[in-house]
């Protein structure tokens, strides 16, 4: 017979305020920098979309500056690789994609100005 107030206990344990490991993660990420520009990726506008779990779940959706980027095929896996030394993280999906394209307007603000294009 299964116990499902030791189960509940159990999961408990297993979650992470969602909001505690995002900001690890981001924390993570803005130690990435990109190859050609002296950013990390996270204030590059290069992550377009970061989903958190509270089960320690994270899937990164992200692009890179340009398709023919001669870092394309592994970059991907340096990011995952990264995220999984992040305490809490239970597993990592990382999505390159293209669309939209990336552009400028997508970096920080403070980025937009260390490399004085504002």
């Amino acid at each position: 017979m299964i116990d499902f107030e030791k189960l509940n206990e159990h999961l408990q344990e297993k979650t992470i305020d969602p909001k505690t490991l995002e900001a690890r993660v981001v924390e993570k990420l803005r130690t990435i920098f990109d190859p050609e520009i002296p950013v990390n990726i996270y204030d590059l506008g290069l992550i377009y979309e970061l989903d958190v779990q509270a089960t320690g779940e994270v899937h990164v959706r992200m692009t890179l500056t340009a398709p023919n980027c001669p870092v394309a095929d592994g970059f991907p896996d340096i990011v995952q690789n990264a995220l999984w030394l992040v305490d809490g993280v239970s597993d990592v999906t990382v999505e390159l994609v293209w669309e939209p394209p990336w552009g400028r307007e997508r970096m920080s603000e403070a980025t937009r100005l260390q490399l004085g294009l504002m």
